[in-house]
């Protein structure tokens, strides 16, 4: 197996008592010393939960066709983005299927970065590459030189102003602003994956522990990846690897709001438009217990007695109980009683909305 990669956070993470894990080809922390239920608490209730995401990558794309090549390589609609603004959005191949869910940062119509999953990096990469051969643009990997920090919850603000020369209440939600922290030039974003207030920084490599131990010195709390995977899971929000994959297209994951089918050509268009007249064979739905039980991954869901589908992502949630997402066929899509297969028992389950619990980002 070769050689997990470290993020320049990794002495900090192990001197702070954080378990490390293999992750994506990293070695993160899964959790501190406190344990993931109370750094889900911390972030839930108000704190400021800082969690180091290096492992996911960034891309810079620049040139004259920067615009138009985006519009064809990604779903969403490049020409309703301005700029210093963020979307969500999709790489597809040809199939319709799923290469990469990312956020794309307008900086001007010649220049874009995009942020992408840790383990799709070198795939997304060589794409992206391949397809900007046809077009007068530069795609340039950033990863290795880019540290990325999530600041999530209620005192996020607070504990990052002091880093920044740039008022962060003027940064509304899913805008960034290109701006000085700890004196060096870097990108905050009023993003986030776990449903509450706050920002996502990315600075150099060589500033990255600096600015971790002043956020910590500020009043924020070390957060590993069980506590994120809670928060995502509550919010609803897709994983890829769990809700979405090449193996599915946007009309099955729910995700054709971020796929513009009128805004032209792009890759993947004619097989979504031709599933989705087809009507998708499985549909995301999600999933509340009224019985007792935590619902996990690939555990099998039934309506009336049969099998139709298995679940995604599954939870015990502090503030919902046993919640999940799952893949169902379309007739049972819209059942109202459903179960879950617990080690070996039904447990009785209904289908709910989301998210699990309220959101508080800022709109």
């Amino acid at each position: 197996m070769s050689e997990l990669a470290k993020t320049p956070m990794f002495d900090e993470h192990v001197s702070l008592g954080g378990k490390m894990v293999p992750f994506a080809g990293f070695e993160m922390p899964v959790q501190y010393k406190n344990g993931a239920l109370k750094e889900y608490t911390f972030v839930r209730e108000g704190g400021a939960g800082i969690f180091d995401i290096t492992h996911m990558g960034q891309v810079r794309v620049s040139g004259s066709d920067a615009r138009p090549f985006l519009q064809y390589v990604t779903t969403n609609d490049l020409a309703k983005l301005a700029c210093g603004q963020v979307h969500y959005s999709a790489l597809l191949n040809d199939s319709g299927t799923f290469i990469d869910d990312i956020t794309t940062y307008k900086i001007s119509d010649s220049e874009y970065y995009l942020c992408i999953n840790a383990a799709n990096r070198f795939k997304d990469v060589a794409h992206l590459q391949n397809e900007a051969k046809s077009f007068d643009v530069n795609v340039s990997d950033e990863s290795d030189d880019t540290t990325l920090l999530a600041l999530q919850g209620g005192a996020a603000q607070t504990a990052l102003q002091p880093l920044v020369d740039t008022d962060l209440e003027k940064i509304g939600y899913y805008k960034f602003a290109q701006v000085k922290v700890a004196g060096t030039n870097g990108i905050v974003s009023r993003t986030g994956y776990t449903g509450e207030d706050g920002f996502e920084i990315y600075i150099p490599n060589a500033i990255a522990v600096a600015v971790w131990k002043q956020l910590l010195a500020n009043g924020a709390e070390p957060i590993g990846l069980a506590a994120r995977d809670m928060l995502r899971t509550e919010m609803g929000y897709a994983l890829y690897g769990h809700e979405i994959s090449d193996s599915v297209t946007p009309v099955e994951a729910k995700l054709m709001w971020i796929t513009k089918l009128d805004k032209g050509d792009f890759i993947g268009k004619a097989a979504v438009e031709m599933r989705r007249a087809e009507g998708p064979e499985q549909r995301l739905i999600a999933i509340k217990l009224t019985g007792r039980g935590i619902p996990r991954e690939h555990y099998k869901v039934f309506a009336d007695g049969v099998e139709t589908g298995k679940i995604t992502s599954g939870m015990f949630s502090p503030m919902a109980g046993g919640v999940a997402l799952a893949y169902v066929k379309p007739e049972h899509a819209d059942a109202g009683a459903l179960s879950v297969e617990i080690r070996g028992k039904a447990v009785p389950a209904e289908r709910t909305t989301l998210p699990f619990v309220r959101s508080n980002v800022r709109r």
